[in-house]
C-alpha cells in the first residue's frame, strides 16, 4: 500500500489507530509538546489571539479554534491570559477539533471552568464567523505521499510484506506519469534514490479560505523545513525515542516534517495573506517570553524558578533538546491584515503585555 495509506491506518484506524485510542502526551506518553513544557507557551498564544482580535476591529464574537488540542493545556493557558481583556474573553466561542475520545475527556476536565466550548470531528463543522485558529503540532501527523527517484522517473513509495512476512519499504513498478513537471527545481535535481514527500494542500486551503472570507487568522506551529526539498522525514516516536515506523503499527506516533513553503504557497493560492514563517524561538521572543519568564521566576521558589528557566531554554534554544529552531511558526490571515504580532517584527499590541 502507498506510504500515505499506511500512515493513515497507523494513526486513524477506527479500532487500532494510534490517535483514536490513547493519550500520547507527557512523561507517561510518547512525546511532549510545547504547551506541556511550560504555561508560557499557551499564555503567549493567548496574547497573540488578543492582538489579532484588536487588529480585526474587536468583533463582538470571536471563534477560538484549536486543531488537535491535546489535553486542553494550551487552551487553558491561553484563556487564562485573555481574561485580562474582559471584552475579548466575553466574546469567545471555543471550538476544539478532536477525534480522540480519551483526549476529549481530558480536555473537558482541564477546561471545566470555561464556558462556550464545543467539540468537533473536523474544522468543516465549526460554524462561520471571525476566528483565530491555532494548530500546534497538527500538520505533522497528516499523512504524507512519498516518491522515490529512479532512472525511469519518480515511483510512488509503498509499504509491503517481504518474503519473511516483515513490513518493508518498496517502490511501485511504474513511474508516476509526468510527475517531474510538478516538482520544484531543487527537487528535480535530486540524485537517484532520493525521496520526495508532500501532503495534499486540502487542509491548508480550507483554513486559508476560511480566514480569507470570514476574517481572522490561523497560526501554525510545527517542526519542519522552510523550503521544499528532497528528503525522507517519515519517522516514529515511542516513549520519547525514535522507533522503526514499520514496526508495531498503531503503537507509535508516526509523523513527518512539515514543508512550510508548501503551506505558504497553498494559502497564497486561495488569496490569503501569509506572515512568516519564523522559528519558534524568534516568535516567542518577539512576543515577550523572556520578560514573562522573569516575571514568573520573581514570584516563586528557587526550585520552581530553575524549572521555568529550563522550560524557557527548551522552547527557544536551537541546541540539543531545544525546540527553538526546529519548530517554525506561520500565520495566515485575510488579505488586508498587513502584519501580525511575532511574525512581522511587530511588538504585542499595547495593553496586551499584562497577559
Amino acid at each position: 500500500m502507498p506510504v500515505w495509506r499506511y500512515m493513515e491506518l497507523c494513526l486513524m484506524h477506527p479500532e487500532h489507530g494510534y490517535y483514536v485510542s490513547r493519550d500520547p502526551l507527557g512523561r507517561e506518553g510518547d512525546f511532549t509538546t510545547a504547551p506541556e513544557v511550560s504555561q508560557m507557551f499557551g499564555e503567549l498564544l493567548g496574547l497573540w489571539t488578543a492582538s489579532v482580535w484588536k487588529a480585526i476591529g474587536s468583533p463582538p464574537m470571536l471563534r477560538l479554534v484549536e486543531l488537535g488540542p491535546g489535553r486542553g493545556t494550551m487552551m487553558a493557558d491561553a484563556l487564562r491570559a485573555v481574561r485580562v481583556l474582559p471584552p475579548l474573553y466575553q466574546s469567545l466561542q471555543i471550538h476544539l477539533v478532536e477525534i480522540n475520545p480519551v483526549l476529549r475527556e481530558k480536555q473537558q476536565a482541564t477546561l471545566s471552568g470555561a464556558r462556550n466550548i464545543t467539540w468537533h470531528d473536523s474544522i468543516d463543522d465549526v460554524p462561520e464567523g471571525p476566528a483565530v485558529i491555532l494548530a500546534n503540532e497538527y500538520f505533522d501527523v497528516l499523512p504524507i505521499h512519498q516518491v522515490v527517484k529512479r532512472e525511469t522517473g519518480w515511483h510512488e513509495r509503498v509499504v509491503k510484506l517481504d518474503d519473511d512476512g516483515k513490513l518493508v519499504f518498496a517502490a511501485a513498478d511504474e513511474p508516476m506519469p509526468r510527475f517531474e513537471v510538478l516538482l520544484p527545481p531543487l527537487v528535480r535535481a535530486a540524485p537517484l534514490g532520493a525521496v520526495f514527500e508532500w501532503r495534499p494542500d486540502t487542509e491548508m486551503m480550507k483554513i486559508a479560505a476560511r480566514v480569507r472570507d470570514q476574517d481572522g487568522a490561523a497560526l501554525i506551529v510545527d517542526y519542519g523545513h522552510l523550503r521544499s526539498d528532497a528528503g525522507d522525514t517519515f519517522q516514529a516516536i515511542a516513549r520519547h525515542s525514535f522507533a522503526d515506523p514499520l514496526k508495531n503499527p498503531g503503537q507509535a506516533d508516526v509523523t513527518a516534517h512539515v514543508d512550510f513553503q508548501a503551506l505558504a504557497r497553498a494559502a497564497e493560492d486561495v488569496g490569503a495573506r501569509v506572515h512568516g514563517p519564523v522559528t519558534q524561538g524568534e516568535f516567542l521572543k518577539r512576543l515577550g517570553i523572556e520578560t514573562r519568564a522573569v516575571t514568573l521566576m520573581a514570584k516563586t521558589t528557587p526550585e520552581v524558578s530553575a524549572d521555568i528557566s529550563a522550560a524557557l531554554k527548551r522552547l527557544t534554544d536551537s541546541g540539543r533538546g531545544g525546540m527553538g529552531s526546529m519548530f517554525k511558526v506561520l500565520a495566515v490571515t485575510e488579505p488586508n491584515l498587513t502584519s501580525v504580532a511575532g511574525l512581522n517584527d511587530e511588538p504585542p499590541a499595547p495593553g496586551d503585555e499584562a497577559a
